[in-house]
């Protein structure tokens, strides 16, 4: 299978070791607007992170919040993010069989891992070992609110994929594309001016990649 290298680059930041506070979080919802994007009081997101425990990543419903609004929030330094012009059905790409999204407006997934120690291994080779490890990869929304909270997880050649997402056609068949996160060269479709910009993009299930680990949690609970 082929195998594609990133351009070197400087990091941006390094990995944090942990998201903010939920309290934090939900203020930072509240700042971008997503709160308001999604019809939810602001003073629901502060109850559903003053509730949820002690730790872990508040995700808003990807029904109310859908990717394709969320993704030009996300900042690479002055960058805005964007999602790729041949991925116009972004919303489309819903929870994977067996990976069980709780069904609430809001919820809270364990502090996620980037998978690195994954980079080069494919989704279609990826995904078992998760589940071996007793991990669940992350949904596309799931990464998406992780890098509003923490744009440093996405750095030059530590990017990640979020296959807990995939699209399905209308004969029930896996769509071959599974999505990720990395950050834009500037190069082809993309537009000089949007190099070094977040992205919302995807790769074929059965290609290894060299900068491209596997996100990923250890569970969900509804907030």
């Amino acid at each position: 299978m082929p195998t594609t290298t990133s351009p070197t680059g400087p990091p941006l930041l390094d990995l944090p070791s942990a998201v903010p506070t939920l309290d934090a979080q939900a203020e930072r919802l509240i700042e971008l607007g997503v709160a308001d994007l999604a019809g939810l009081a602001h003073d629901q997101v502060r109850a559903a992170a003053a509730g949820a425990g002690s730790s872990g990543l508040l995700v808003v419903a990807p029904s109310l919040a859908p990717v394709s609004a969320l993704a030009p929030l996300l900042r690479r330094g002055d960058r805005p993010g964007f999602v790729v012009t041949d991925m116009t059905d972004v919303d489309d790409f819903a929870p994977i069989a067996g990976l069980a999204v709780p069904e609430s407006p809001l919820y809270v997934i364990a502090p996620p891992d980037r998978g690195d120690d994954l980079a080069s291994w494919s989704p279609d080779e990826a995904l078992p070992e998760l589940e071996h490890r007793g991990r669940s990869p992350l949904t596309l929304a799931e990464g998406v609110h992780w890098l509003l909270q923490v744009p440093g997880a996405l750095d030059r050649n530590h990017c990640f994929m979020t296959i807990g997402s995939r699209r399905r056609k209308a004969d029930g068949r896996l769509d071959a594309r599974t999505p990720a996160l990395w950050i834009s060269n500037g190069t082809g479709r993309d537009g000089r001016e949007r190099r070094d910009a977040p992205k919302v993009g995807w790769c074929w299930a059965g290609n290894r990649h060299t900068w491209l680990g596997f996100a990923s949690t250890t569970s969900r609970r509804a907030s």
